[in-house]
């Protein structure tokens, strides 16, 4: 089992510092919104995937009045596993701001940039190198977009599970998307005619190498998946409810490697025409999908709200009993304040389940949705304004 033991914060977000000690079980963060709950947990599932679940630049995660100053970011921690110890720091690099002036001769704001540095036990690492260092799985009230919103969300969904499993499915999958963008290019160039089509042979062969080996990863780790899927749901929904989950690959899946790679070939011949019109390669795992279907009904189309919603927990518990199967080690189970739309039992049901881990973070802004049922064998920590201090056990 591994454990956070320790988490350290320094201008990330609203943190100025903070150096918090984590226990084993269930940690409660509670507090009213915008204190800086979901930014703890942020932060741990950070050091899982090497990058902020919720930014979408960098420069996002660092306190802005550091950044004015050019002050450095950084969030770190102590993981125990076994006999072994761990130190892992995400660190953020600001580059001195300067004044970006507008037309009108008024002051636009800052323009400043980020560079970000991984340490694993002091050792420079990349972001590669750090995924599957600490395993985590995260619940958030966004998750229901992987039932209902687009593929890209299902597609990053399963990229993080495998890559936390399998450091070099990540790896392969960078080569891989390097690969499209500049096949991508080259398709440009092509129907521009500044390129001959001889050169598409190399980028042929690198895409069906890189791709039918991705393919066969997802195909393999979703058969898994599909059983934890069924056996969670059974649990959180109506009695006699199956869920199953249907791969929708842009290649056909072959027997094996060889097959499906030769499949990949067939799909790309036959899509020449339509990449050289639109400049963009139309086939691989870039294009992947997978339905989820209760009793046979696509609940992407025709799933309520409320059954969104527990197919996305069956999801995220499915998840992490992957992870602990396939890596031999629980991962660290977030929540972040996905408690309050549950009816009761629903709660009990999930609650009993993270309870289950080693460790599990628990962000809420309501005691009474968590502390009967945990009572005093839980952690309470108060969030507020950027600090963090522990509550006084029930009495």
């Amino acid at each position: 089992m591994a454990l956070l033991s320790r988490l350290i914060l320094s201008n990330f977000r609203n943190f100025a510092a903070l150096d918090v000690v984590l226990p084993p079980g269930v940690v409660v963060l509670c507090g009213a919104n915008a204190q800086g709950k979901t930014t703890l947990l942020e932060a741990v599932y950070l050091l899982a995937i090497a990058r902020s679940f919720r930014a979408e630049n960098e420069r996002e995660v660092v306190n802005f009045a550091a950044a004015q100053d050019g002050q450095q970011a950084l969030v770190g921690a102590h993981l125990e596993r076994d006999d072994q110890r761990l130190q892992v720091f995400v660190g953020y690099s600001c580059s001195t701001p300067s004044t970006v002036p507008q037309a009108d001769g008024g002051r636009r704001g800052l323009n400043y940039s980020v560079r970000k540095e991984i340490r694993v036990n002091r050792v420079r690492r990349t972001a590669a190198d750090l995924v599957g260092t600490v395993g985590a799985v995260l619940f958030n009230a966004d998750d229901i977009q992987l039932v209902q919103g687009p593929p890209a969300g299902r597609r990053r969904y399963l990229d993080i599970l495998i890559s936390q499993g399998d450091p070099l499915y990540l790896k392969a999958l960078q080569r891989y998307t390097q690969v499209v963008r500049q096949r991508n290019r080259l398709l440009r160039l092509l129907r521009e005619g500044r390129a001959e089509s001889t050169e598409l042979e190399f980028w042929d062969d690198r895409l069906v190498s890189e791709g039918a080996w991705l393919s066969w990863q997802r195909t393999q780790a979703l058969n898994l998946l599909a059983g934890l899927c069924a056996d969670h749901h059974r649990n959180l929904s109506s009695p006699g409810e199956l869920l199953t989950l249907e791969h929708l690959p842009s290649i056909p899946f072959g027997q094996d490697l060889e097959a499906t790679a030769g499949h990949f070939r067939q799909a790309l011949a036959g899509q020449k025409a339509r990449e050289l019109a639109t400049a963009s390669t139309a086939v691989g795992p870039h294009r992947d999908d997978f339905k989820l279907l209760v009793d046979g009904v696509d609940m992407g189309t025709f799933a309520s709200r409320g059954q969104a919603r527990t197919i996305a927990l069956t999801l995220r518990l499915a998840e992490a009993s992957y992870l602990s199967q396939v890596r031999q080690d629980e991962p660290v189970v977030l929540l972040d304040d996905v408690l309050s739309e549950m009816d009761e039992d629903r709660r009990r049901r999930v609650l009993e389940k993270v309870s289950g881990y080693g460790q599990s973070l628990i962000t809420t802004t309501d005691l009474d949705l968590v502390r009967p049922y945990f009572g005093n064998s839980a952690t309470y920590l108060l969030v507020s304004e950027g600090a963090v201090t522990p509550l006084a056990p029930e009495s």
